[in-house]
This record gives structure tokens, sequence and C-alpha cells, in this order.
């Protein structure tokens, strides 16, 4: 089955409302008319809405990088998903590693979250991935299943079509090391396959796959050419117009195909 391309960047603690303008402005004119590559970016909270703003009459999506499973009430910084719609967003990134290792969210809370975000009508990319030692210890793939059955706990095959999974290896986000083409597919693979086991082949044939993890320009056609690796979650390259415009031509080259 033929999956869309799907490339977003994660801005993380990055930008100003001037320079996240200035990036967006750049974006809309060199990816002007693009349409068989879908692509956007995960902005810090109080840009949403001047990101979707600026964003508007293109084909750029904008998403929030995390949300709380309340509608409303005293939770001190958190937001809503309707929140994150009345900014005019679509989408939100959940589960992210930094999410997990640093702030140390659980299965069992980002699967609330996943719920809350499918239930307020939002799209939904959910991060998952190993550590080093983990790999080292040949675990990827215990971690991959454990963090994707809890983390879409609950979830329907219909909701799945409103779902995007993005493998992050942890020990290749921001440090330069990509894991190798055949890595990357073995992981996508894998995790297909226990799609396919929770929701059903075709479920699993639709779903989008993302890789994260210092993808860039450099290594972008050889991730993009596996057959189960369906587009990039992207950080630091994300945050150049050169170099952002660079990862969606490559997709277009490889949606071509």
């Amino acid at each position: 089955m033929a999956r869309k391309i799907f490339i977003a960047g994660n801005w993380k603690m990055n930008t100003t409302l001037e320079s996240g303008a200035a990036l967006v402005a750049g974006l809309k004119e060199t990816l002007a008319g693009i349409d068989t590559v879908e692509f956007g970016a995960f902005v810090p909270a109080c840009y949403l809405g001047a990101t979707a703003a600026n964003a508007a009459g293109s084909n750029f999506q904008v998403g929030a990088q995390n949300m709380y499973f309340e509608p409303k009430g005293a939770f001190t910084a958190e937001i809503s998903g309707d929140m994150i719609k009345d900014c005019g967003a679509t989408m939100v990134l959940l589960g992210h590693s930094e999410r997990r290792h640093i702030f140390g969210e659980t299965d069992e809370l980002i699967n609330t979250k996943v719920q809350k975000a499918l239930a307020d009508g939002l799209q939904v990319i959910l991060a998952i991935g190993e550590l080093l030692e983990e790999r080292k210890a040949g675990e990827t793939n215990a971690v991959n299943e454990r963090q994707l059955r809890k983390g879409l706990a609950g979830v329907t095959a219909e909701q799945m079509a409103t779902i995007t999974i993005a493998y992050e290896p942890v020990w290749a986000i921001g440090t330069g090391e990509v894991a190798t083409p055949d890595q990357a597919q073995e992981a996508h693979a894998y995790v297909r396959s226990i799609l396919a086991d929770m929701f059903g082949a075709e479920v699993a044939d639709a779903t989008r796959i993302q890789y994260g993890g210092s993808m860039n320009p450099g290594n972008v056609e050889n991730l993009l050419a596996q057959p189960d690796v369906d587009g990039g979650l992207i950080g630091g390259a994300s945050l150049k117009v050169e170099d952002f415009t660079a990862l969606i031509t490559a997709g277009v080259a490889e949606a071509a195909k």
C-alpha cells in the first residue's frame, strides 16, 4: 500500500517569534505547491497561534509538542487539546524521548494523552524508541513493542487512521549518530508487525512510521528508500530553511518512484 511520506520538524525549545516567522515564510516559498509529501512542524506552545497564522494558505501543518489529558482546570503550565485547536494547530507530538526520559512520562500517562488527543480530533504522532544501553542489550524490539502496545492501548483500528508512529532511537537524537538504513528498516518492519498483530494487516500497511534521530540532507535519501520508512521526525535540520527543504525535496523524489 502506498503511504504518503510525512516529514515533520520538531523545533523543541528553539526559535523566537521573529525567527519562527522567518522560518515559516522561507518554507512557504521553497515548498509552495508541493502536495505529494506532507510536512509541517511541532512548535513551542507560546508560538502555536502565530505559527499557524503564518502558515495559513500553505500546506505547512502546525502541531504542539505536548498536551495534557484534562480539558481544563488547575494544571499550571499545561495546555489542552482544545487550546491547541483554538490556536489553529491540527496535530500533537506525544511520547517523545525527552518527555519520557527528562520529564518522567510513563507509557500509561502517554496513553491517556493519546486517548484525549484522539477524542479532541487531533492528529497524533506517537514517538517510541530505545536507549543506547537497551540496544546494546538486544532489547530494541522489546522496548518498541512495550511502548507501542501500552501507548496505543484502547485505540481502535478506525482511530489509527489519524496516528503516525515515529521511531526514534534515543541514542541517535541530536547526537549526529544515525541508525543505518538497515537498522532503521529492521526496527520499522518490527513495529509494523506489532501493529498488524494489534489492528490487522490492513491497518498496519496504512500506518505511517517516521524515522527520527539525526535525519539530515546527507542521509535522507537512503533512509526514505527503505520500504517501511515513511518520513521523518526532524530536529536540528528542521530549523534551517535550506536543510528542511532538502528533506522535503528528497521525499518528493522518493514519492515519485
